[in-house]
C-alpha cells in the first residue's frame, strides 16, 4: 500500500509539472506576442490595405478574407456534419457497412491538413475551375474540419438519455419530431463543443491555403465568394518569412496574431454562450 501511495504521489507531481510547463510556455508566447505587437495596433493598421512599406501596411483585406472564409465554413460544416451524425446514429441500419463508414470518418480527422489542401486544389481549383477564391478555400477548409464535427456530434447524440426519446415516442411523436424537438436540443451543448474545436482549427490553418495558392499580395478587398482573398494566418506566415529581410515585419506579424486571437476568442465566446444556454435548459 505504501508503494502505491508513493507512486500516486510521484505521478501527481509529474502531471502537475507537465501542466505547469505547458502553461509557462503559453504565457511566454502570449507575452512575446503582446510585447512585440501591441505597439503596432492602431486604427490605420486595422483599416489599411496591404503594403510593401511596413509603416503603411494594414490587414483589413486579411480580416475580411477571414470573415468571408468562415461564412462559408460554418454553415457547410454545421449542416453536413450534424446531418451526417443524425443519419448515422438515428436512421442508418446498424451493420458492417455503417461500422466501416464511421471508422473511416474517425480516421479522416487525423489526416494531415496539407493533404486536404491538395484535394481542394485538385477538385475545386482545377477540376471545377473555381480558382483560388473564397469559395474554393471555404470548401477545402470545410472538408478539413468536417470529420471533427461529425464525430463530436455523434458522441453528443449518443449521450442523450434514451428515456427522453422513448417518452416522446410514447406520446405519439414521429421520429423527426423526436429528433427535432427532443434529441437535437439536448445534444446541442456537445455538438457546439466539438464545433468550437473544429472552427478554431479552421480559422488558424495555413497549409491547405498555401497549397491552394492563396496570395498575400496587394489584392482588392474581397466582396463575394468568387473574389480572390487572403486570411490572417497567411499574412502572419508571409510576414514572418519577410522578417528575415525587414525586422519590422516581425512586429506586424505579432500584431496580426493578436487580432487573430481576438477574433478566435469572440467566435468561441458566442458558441459557449449558446452552449451554456442549452445546458441550463436540459
Amino acid at each position: 500500500m505504501k508503494k502505491r501511495i508513493l507512486l500516486n504521489y510521484l505521478l501527481k507531481i509529474l502531471f502537475f509539472i507537465a501542466t505547469l510547463f505547458g502553461v509557462f510556455v503559453l504565457a511566454v508566447l502570449i507575452y512575446r506576442v503582446l510585447a512585440d505587437g501591441i505597439g503596432y495596433l492602431n486604427v490605420d493598421f486595422l483599416t489599411n490595405r496591404l503594403s510593401t512599406e511596413p509603416d503603411r501596411a494594414g490587414i483589413m483585406g486579411a480580416i475580411l478574407g477571414t470573415l468571408w472564409l468562415m461564412a462559408v465554413v460554418i454553415p457547410i460544416t454545421m449542416v453536413l456534419g450534424v446531418g451526417t451524425a443524425i443519419y448515422n446514429e438515428l436512421y442508418a441500419k446498424k451493420g458492417k457497412l455503417q461500422s466501416i463508414i464511421e471508422t473511416n470518418i474517425s480516421n479522416l480527422s487525423g489526416v494531415p491538413s496539407i493533404v486536404y489542401g491538395i484535394l481542394g486544389m485538385t477538385i475545386f481549383v482545377k477540376t471545377l475551375s473555381f480558382g483560388n477564391v473564397v469559395l474554393a478555400g471555404g470548401l477545402t477548409m470545410s472538408l478539413l474540419v468536417l470529420p471533427i464535427v461529425i464525430v463530436s456530434s455523434q458522441e453528443a447524440i449518443r449521450a442523450v438519455p434514451n428515456d427522453l426519446s422513448e417518452g416522446s415516442y410514447g406520446l405519439g411523436s414521429t421520429k423527426w419530431q423526436t429528433v427535432k424537438n427532443i434529441i437535437l436540443p439536448a445534444a446541442i451543448p456537445g455538438i457546439l463543443t466539438g464545433s468550437i474545436l473544429a472552427l478554431s482549427r479552421a480559422i488558424g490553418e495555413t497549409a491547405p491555403l498555401v497549397v491552394l495558392g492563396i496570395p498575400a499580395l496587394l489584392i482588392p478587398f474581397p466582396s463575394s465568394l468568387f473574389d480572390r482573398f487572403t486570411v490572417l494566418p497567411m499574412q502572419i506566415y508571409y510576414w514572418t518569412l519577410d522578417s528575415s529581410l525587414v525586422s519590422e515585419y516581425a512586429n506586424l506579424a505579432a500584431a496580426t496574431i493578436i487580432v487573430l486571437l481576438v477574433m478566435l476568442f469572440a467566435l468561441n465566446s458566442v458558441a459557449i454562450v449558446i452552449r451554456n444556454k442549452f445546458q441550463r435548459r436540459y
